[in-house]
């Protein structure tokens, strides 16, 4: 964070006067000074490295290596604020998390931010300061932007779309398509927990220890898994649709059979708990910071260790392994030992979590 924006007792105050402009009140397609305030005092010294300073309408980078990853996601949560983290911080690390998926490093993102007239600038502070936190964490560079405002009542606040960059910088090809019979499945820990998180704060819902989202950067813990040799074939992170919907995606785009064991897969006691009282499948709720890898076999218990000496891996389980054949189907042996067919999220069960 740049000094200007520390006060006498070194707390970080907002560059744009809160009092002088309490709230965002730009006509649709934005524009004028306040906006260039956004831009000048807010959005460049504290998201921006020197390509924002150039004020160009792209940002110029170089790129080390002939192999890259690009994705781009848009995040529209509510309420942006929940236990755990902000709309910021998602937007941020989903991106981060998309790329570390590919196996790739994460090195430039850009960013717009769709503004409602009458969005508190404290709110918008805030969310700046998370992702730059975000970026700062994950070794990403917030590199070029945009920023629109719509009529009161047309943005639900806020939303943040981004694109990312990442270089991959290894020969390993990590997709669906690599996956190969006696795959092991490796789950970086307990699922459902962004999904509960939202969802408990939403409905007002009180547990004893209070859920919070798991969003993180993962790219660390992909990382120490592609320098160690590991041979990974797959990588996906379990957002909308959660655990059950990623494998199914996986299979069918494999074309191979996959098969899980219901009692390896973590669940927390709160998670489990808010999902009977909303009528939800835990395997079907989102998560920010959980992923699957394909790993292997002659890898996987050597996976298994270096993951769960890592802050987001250490309650790693293996929870199933890619079958023989040609059929694109997920099967799960539940608690009770019976077997059944796992099937994707259909519909929006759970609006805005991400």
């Amino acid at each position: 964070m740049n000094k200007p924006f520390q006060d006498k007792q070194n707390k970080f105050v907002c560059p744009v006067s809160i009092q002088r402009y309490p709230n965002v009140l730009l006509a649709h397609g934005g524009g004028g000074r306040l906006m260039n305030n956004l831009i000048e005092k807010m959005f460049i010294p504290t998201l921006g490295a020197s390509h924002l300073k150039s004020k160009h309408d792209g940002a110029l980078v170089e790129l080390p290596t002939r192999r890259a990853a690009f994705t781009t996601d848009s995040y529209v949560v509510r309420p942006l604020f929940f236990p755990g983290g902000d709309i910021g911080k998602l937007a941020v690390n989903g991106t981060v998390n998309d790329l570390a998926m590919c196996g790739a490093r994460p090195l430039y993102m850009g960013t717009s931010f769709i503004l409602e007239e009458g969005l508190s600038m404290e709110t918008l502070w805030r969310v700046v300061q998370s992702m730059r936190a975000a970026a700062d964490e994950s070794g990403v560079e917030l590199v070029t932007g945009d920023t629109k405002v719509v009529e009161r009542g047309k943005g639900d606040g806020l939303y943040i779309n981004t694109t990312g960059i990442g270089m991959i910088e290894h020969d390993q090809v990590v997709a669906p398509s690599s996956l190969e019979q006696g795959d092991v499945i490796v789950l970086n820990g307990d699922i459902g927990r962004h999904g509960m998180a939202i969802m408990t704060v939403r409905e007002h819902l009180a547990f004893e220890n209070v859920i919070e989202s798991d969003c993180a950067p993962l790219w660390d813990l992909v990382r120490e898994l592609l320098d160690a040799g590991v041979e990974i074939h797959c990588l996906r992170d379990l957002t909308r649709g959660g655990l059950a919907s990623a494998l199914v995606e996986i299979s069918e785009a494999a074309g191979r059979p996959i098969h899980i064991e219901e009692r390896e897969v973590p669940i927390s006691e709160e998670v489990r708990g808010a999902c009977e009282i909303l009528g939800l499948e835990p395997f079907h709720v989102a998560n920010e910071g959980r992923f699957v890898a394909f790993i292997a076999s002659k890898d996987a218990e050597r996976a298994l260790v270096l993951m769960r000496k890592h802050p987001l891996g250490h309650s790693a389980r293996i929870i199933g392994e890619v079958k023989k054949g040609n059929v694109a189907r997920v099967t799960m042996k539940s608690l009770i030992g019976t077997s059944r067919i796992v099937h994707m999220l259909s519909g929006e069960q759970l609006p805005r979590i991400c």
